[in-house]
């Protein structure tokens, strides 16, 4: 399937489960990308053992029997302060250690190979971004390096640029950040495209795993606007999840008196066990969570109904609802000008979300056409192939995205002084009149803060720079301040005295709490010895396997009297030695110490050439 350009790919990196798409322009459709397990969607979950490191399903696979090392979640951490009161409460929920580490900056502790590693949130994430690019290399039969990532909406710019760190880590080349609700309105807009005559609304209501999002967009031919954003970067199925293992932990505390709270295995197999009686309700009114010997030897056996599932869970859905209000509220319009609303996002399946949205938009018939695992994925393949050279057929889409947070500066009395108001479109560049506050000040301190809080500093700091000469005046002598973001949503800063001249401006970088180059070198470097270490692993797994083969091949072919009568005596202990040898490499205990692959693959070789000599008597 290799072609003569390079491929571009879409990866929508999730909380719970990530997915990848590429554009094929032969069949000029977006092709999601399958694992090999099959599946167009991997867990983004990370594992460590005393042997080896797991990524995707094999991780999730085993997280019952080892939850202290396997890592979920990293998306809740990625460009927060461990003194985030959200990581704060989210540590008490988590199996594996969430430790503070330099700059207030969360650190995950795990075990691995019998020794302990701390982990950013961006180094995790660049294991599963670097499973994502894998999958997609292993079904192009072609080396990837560009992509298009999404976050969700309501990311603010350290949780861009840590995603950006993240992806530069795993080996890729980050061809444009784009945002999640925004990339399924492109995928509906491919879905619908012989339906979308004239100017048309759009909701796109995006309830993930972990995030929430909704987007209002207007289409009209092949520009897609967005007309307003609003969302909750801290809600999702995982905290339906959750909700349902703390009414099920003091369910099985009030029937056995006893409290399994502080066991993480026993908390991580009834996890998995909500999270599937939470898709099973999704089309069931009732469902039955059993789980064996779940601590002490005590048996779980409980019913759960749907009705019982929304009550424990309806503060959450209504909180969805209040988003989906104001963004309608940020946009100006009325609910009755929507024309379509679009169910993206695992969660957007459950009964009850889908029954409050009806009655919100007054009945209207939710769009369930696209598949909401895969449109976000769907939308960034087409995104990648815009933004690449070479790549043919692809639909001409305009995207003219906005601003989630709104960008201004510190003024005094920590007032925080707006100057690009949230949902601005973007590309956008907007100047603005300030004064000073003391006669003869020669110089302005910008402190440059993103957000919705009145006090500046309670909102996120990006960056600051002094301008200077200003020329002696008294109080209220005027300067400008014009802000400036790019379609890549890197913002620019720059002050003026009109009456000197003098100019001074920054451009956003934002490195507080973010990763140095340095940091982002090593990374990478431990992420190509992980690399090594995991092919290693599969190398020895492999010889093991053909050694266990040919062991059991000889074995049966010396049963055979037509054989066995062939062989010399010194033949037949020759073999039997050989089968020995292999045998004890094969021995529990000797594997422990045994590391050389070689001496595992001299082995079979040895017992290959036994084979075919035996079978050539």
């Amino acid at each position: 399937m290799a072609k003569d350009h390079e491929f571009a790919i879409g990866i929508d990196l999730g909380t719970t489960y990530s997915c990848v798409a590429v554009w094929q322009e032969q069949q000029c459709r977006v092709e999601i990308i399958h694992n090999d397990q099959g599946k167009n969607t991997t867990p983004s979950s990370v594992a460590f053992t005393e042997h080896e490191r797991l990524i995707g399903d094999a991780a999730e696979n085993q997280a019952a029997t080892n939850p202290e090392n396997t890592v979920f979640d990293a998306k809740r951490l990625i460009g927060r302060k461990y003194s985030d009161p959200i990581i704060q409460k989210d540590k008490m929920l988590w199996p594996f250690k969430v430790i503070a580490g330099i700059n207030d900056k969360p650190m995950i502790s795990v075990k691995y190979k019998g020794q302990v590693k701390h982990l950013s949130a961006e180094e995790v994430s660049s294991m599963i971004l670097a499973k994502m690019r894998e999958i997609a290399e292993a079904c192009l039969e072609a080396p990837v390096k560009n992509a298009v990532i999404t976050v969700p909406a309501y990311f603010n710019d350290s949780q861009r640029k840590a995603t950006k760190d993240a992806a530069i880590i795993a080996g890729l080349n980050v061809m444009r950040i784009i945002n999640e609700p925004t990339a399924a309105a492109i995928a509906y807009g491919l879905e619908k495209k012989n339906n979308c005559v004239g100017e048309r609304n759009i909701f796109i209501f995006d309830l993930g795993g972990g995030t929430f999002d909704v987007s209002l967009l207007t289409i009209k031919d092949k520009v897609f606007e967005v007309k307003a954003t609003a969302g909750n970067t801290h809600l999702g199925g995982e905290d339906f999840d959750n909700r349902m293992v703390n009414y099920m932990v003091q369910e099985f505390k009030r029937k056995n008196k006893v409290d399994i709270g502080g066991n993480p295995r026993a908390l991580r197999r009834l996890r998995n066990a909500c999270e599937k009686a939470k898709r099973v309700l999704s089309h069931a009114v009732t469902t039955y969570i059993e789980l064996d010997a779940l601590f002490e030897g005590i048996d779980l056996c409980c019913s759960i109904s749907r009705a019982k599932f929304e009550e424990i869970n309806m503060e959450l859905f209504e909180e969805c609802m209040e988003t989906v209000d104001k963004c309608l509220t940020y946009a100006k319009m009325d609910k009755s000008s929507v024309h379509d609303v679009v169910l993206v996002g695992g969660s957007s399946r459950i009964p009850k979300v889908q029954q409050l949205l009806e009655d919100f938009f007054r009945r209207k018939d939710l769009c369930k056409s696209i598949n909401p695992d895969e449109a976000v994925a769907c939308g960034a393949a087409v995104q990648a192939a815009l933004l690449c050279e070479g790549i043919k057929n692809v639909p001409n889409v305009v995207l003219l995205d906005v601003t989630p947070l709104s960008l201004g500066w510190k003024l005094q009395g920590d007032i925080m002084g707006v100057v690009i108001p949230k949902n601005t479109t973007i590309p956008a560049m907007k100047t603005k009149d300030f004064v000073t506050i003391e006669d003869n000040q020669s110089r302005v301190f910008i402190q440059v803060y993103e957000g919705e809080r009145t006090r500046a500093t309670d909102n996120n700091l990006l960056g600051s720079f002094t301008l200077s000469g200003l020329l002696p005046a008294p109080r209220g002598h005027p300067f400008d301040v014009c802000f400036a973001i790019d379609e890549n949503g890197i913002l620019s800063v720059s002050a003026e005295d009109k009456t000197s001249g003098n100019k001074n401006e920054i451009t956003i970088v934002n490195d507080q709490g973010r990763l140095s180059a340095q940091e982002i070198r090593r990374m990478i470097q431990e992420a190509e010895d992980y690399q090594a270490e995991d092919k290693k692993f599969l190398r020895k797994a492999k010889a093991m396997n053909d050694l266990d083969l040919y062991i059991y091949k000889i074995n049966n072919a010396l049963k055979k009297k037509d054989i066995n009568s062939k062989l010399s005596s010194k033949e037949k202990k020759d073999i039997s030695s050989e089968i020995c040898r292999a045998r004890d490499l094969l021995d529990a205990n000797n594997l422990q110490q045994q590391d050389d692959i070689l001496v595992f693959e001299d082995c079979l070789e040895e017992l290959v050439a036994i084979y075919e000599r035996v079978m050539g008597t």
